[in-house]
């Protein structure tokens, strides 16, 4: 017990004898006991904690390397969404870049029907005369 051995514990038995007497000595190694029963089941608790905080670093660790491969997935789910966004854009510039450089249609062959000038017609009324009303009668 504690790297001690028997002879060790009868001379200090023998000294606590001394000091103490016989009248005391019975309560003090009651104290005593209690002493080491309370260190031990402190030791107990310190080392349950230490197992606890271990366990949450590693589930801290855990959780971090859950939130990098949510990450990664998002990212990559965001590059494929944009791809349609690109893919959109390349092809309207495509289109772009084809008016621009496909010929023009032809015009339609001037014909005196179509080089004549356009006048434009508008449609007027004419206002009927008032009747004269006989008031002679």
């Amino acid at each position: 017990m504690f790297g001690m051995g028997f002879t060790e514990i009868l001379i200090i038995a023998v000294i606590a004898i001394l000091f103490l007497g016989p009248d005391k000595l019975p309560g003090a190694m009651i104290d005593i006991a209690k002493f080491f029963r309370s260190a031990k089941n402190a030791i107990g608790s310190v080392k349950d904690t230490l197992e606890e905080e271990i366990n949450v670093s590693d589930m801290k660790k855990e959780a971090l390397a859950y939130k990098a491969q949510l990450n990664d997935a998002t990212s990559r789910l965001t590059e494929a969404t944009d791809v349609k966004a690109q893919i959109g854009s390349q092809i309207s510039s495509l289109l772009d870049d084809e008016k621009e450089t496909s010929p023009k249609t032809p015009e339609t062959p001037e014909t005196p029907e179509n080089t004549a000038p356009k006048v434009s017609q508008e449609v007027t009324f004419k206002k009927k005369p008032k009747k004269e009303e006989n008031t002679d009668v």
